[in-house]
């Protein structure tokens, strides 16, 4: 199959400026490849501390001679998406036994929900703990008594920060296990309807709650097509879980077996055996470029956009906004998903997931075929066997598209001279003018649209909300929930330099950049001025000559914030921009060594 023009130049052009880094990066990984498994390593001393609680496996350990899993697990009870991982260990212990191999939990990451903290103080912490998920997996895998490593992770920030790990420690093998999305539930139409009548009085917080808890009501994902999704989607093109895996839903006997024989699988490709397969072999450039198609194809969240820099930048793999924007011109929106669409992620499951979307993609020669996948096959040798299916629904033919460019889009201009986001899957017009009305900070925007305090064509600015601004770029669910709650919610333009949920509707904008924090155009706006949007071109300007900004500019003073100190004072002064990914730290795996020095 013949690769697009475009994907195949963009592919190129990442590869050749990832170059240098990229080289360094697997000389490394090479390098601590062949000082074999990491359990020859270990003084008897050392395995007996490593293994000493161990029962029956306690004797394959200490010889050596069998695969190890190291278990990373995200479990909690408390998010839906993870509860399914409480049982997920002892099946992988016992599958593992059965395939003449061992596992261990190696260790616990946190794992917090948006959903849960929108319009909360706990939001602040959310693009943070990407890294400390990242720093508590890298402490994990240090004991070195492990020759592959399952990840138990679905969503925001809990597969980022497990991917940047994984590249860390890129001469083990890695398979991510999904635990898939919950059942339908309420749809999200009729709870939207419960909400509008909430905001204008018609029913009380009761009703509210009633629907709320029927459309959110049992154990995984969300169920829309949001960013837990969206990641699940992601390890599946970028070849890290086994095919077909990501929609099936909790609690099935097919969800049990298929994590039975993702234990088998990397069990397999250990260096103990003929079929080793670390990640650093699999988290390439065309990895990543795949993952970038099917984002756009899917209309999935645009924190992935954020996301999928920063996982990159820790394997060498050097890309950004600019990058994301070319493929997105070549690029079909093909799966017809809420919140923009008309099917939830259940469905998608059911119409054949990720392969059928890829079966089509890839005869349209949008997304690199000769990639290599966790199965051991490449995308395009795994796809021969699958068959298109005519009669589902929800998968559109690339060649017959909802759109014939991507969901997601890049905007640069005045405004954004370091580019911006917006997700166009289900909006109804990608053009939009008018004036600003700029307000420092979500609370002071939320309570004007409480208040009602906000005109139609007006386009609300939210500032000081970026990596460094916020600090940590909250997302505003609440604000555009209550704008689509009072009807509005295709009558204003909503612009951030922090960022939006994967579930947000309407023409929002988000990672503007660079932010207010750092003196952007952002930071300069007043009240009137006026904003043309043209999703269409990839444009978003402000009406002002350049010397207008620049003498507003030299008024322009940084906002003082509350964080003299602390986690989030820490990471505010060490954050990068968002078209780069918002990483905290300037070097990757082979120049600097942030996890566990191999």
């Amino acid at each position: 199959m013949t690769l697009n023009a475009t994907i195949a130049d963009v592919t190129d052009k990442i590869r050749k400026r990832s170059e240098a880094r990229r080289a360094g990066y697997l000389d490394k990984m090479r390098r601590a490849a062949e000082e074999g498994p990491r359990r020859g390593h270990l003084s008897c001393g050392n395995q007996a501390h490593a293994y000493a609680a161990l029962e029956e496996d306690k004797d394959a350990l200490a010889a050596s001679q069998k695969p190890n899993l190291g278990i990373i697990t995200a479990y909690n009870d408390m998010l839906s998406a993870h509860q399914p991982f409480e049982t997920y260990p002892q099946l992988i212990k016992a599958a593992a036994r059965r395939a003449g191999g061992t596992a261990q939990v190696s260790g616990g990451v946190p794992a917090m929900c948006d959903g849960v903290t929108q319009g909360q103080v706990g939001m602040e912490l959310s693009l943070f703990s990407r890294d400390v998920i990242a720093l508590a997996t890298g402490v994990s895998l240090s004991h070195n008594t492990y020759d592959a490593a399952v990840y138990l992770g679905v969503c925001d920030k809990i597969v980022p920060g497990l991917i940047i790990a994984a590249a860390t420690f890129g001469y083990i093998p890695g398979l991510f296990i999904p635990a898939g999305p919950m059942t339908s539930g309420l749809p999200n139409d009729e709870k939207s309807k419960v909400r509008q009548k909430f905001a204008t009085g018609e029913v009380g917080r009761d009703e509210l709650m009633k629907a709320e808890m029927a459309s959110y009501h049992g154990p995984g994902t969300c169920t829309f097509y949001g960013t837990a999704n969206t990641n699940q989607m992601l390890m599946e093109f970028m070849g890290l879980h086994l095919p077909g895996t990501s929609f099936v839903n909790p609690g099935t006997a097919l969800r049990e077996a298929l994590t039975e024989a993702a234990t088998e699988r990397a069990l397999a490709i250990t260096a103990l055996g003929n079929q080793y397969t670390p990640v650093c072999d699999v988290l390439d450039e065309k990895a990543f470029v795949n993952g970038i198609v099917g984002l756009m194809a899917t209309g999935g969240s645009t924190n992935a956009a954020l996301h999928l820099p920063a996982m990159a930048h820790e394997g060498g793999v050097q890309f950004d906004l600019e990058d994301v924007a070319k493929i997105f011109q070549k690029t079909p929106y093909i799966a017809n998903l809420k919140p923009g669409g008309d099917y939830v992620a259940k469905d998608f499951g059911e119409a054949g997931g990720v392969p059928m979307l890829m079966k089509t993609l890839h005869e349209s020669g949008l997304i690199n075929g000769d990639c290599l996948t966790v199965t051991g096959q490449t995308w395009a040798e795994y796809l021969e066997d699958i068959e298109w299916d005519p009669n589902q629904k929800v998968i559109h033919p690339a060649t017959d598209p909802i759109s014939p460019t991507g969901g997601v889009v890049g905007l640069w201009g005045s405004l954004a001279p370091d580019g911006a986001i917006v997700k166009v899957a289900g909006l109804h017009t990608l053009q939009f003018s008018g004036p600003a009305r700029v307000f420092d900070g979500e609370e002071a925007c939320f309570k004007a649209v409480s208040n009602r305090d906000y005109k139609e064509g007006e386009v609300l600015v939210i500032r000081y909300e970026g990596p460094k601004g916020g600090p940590g770029m909250r997302e505003m669910l609440s604000t555009t929930a209550a704008i689509y709650g009072q009807g509005m919610g295709d009558k204003v333009a909503l612009i951030t330099d922090g960022r939006f949920s994967g579930a947000t509707r309407g023409f929002c904008i988000g990672h503007v950049g660079p932010e207010a924090q750092e003196g952007g155009p952002i930071g300069l706006l007043k009240d009137g001025d006026i904003i043309t949007i043209d999703a269409e071109k990839g444009t978003i300007d402000v009406r002002l000559t350049p010397a207008e900004l620049e003498d507003r500019k030299r008024q322009w003073k940084p906002r003082i914030t509350a964080y003299g100190s602390g986690a989030l004072q820490k990471f505010a002064a060490l954050v990068g921009p968002a078209h780069k990914g918002a990483t905290t730290h300037p070097g990757f795996a082979g120049e600097r060594h942030v996890y566990a020095d191999i």
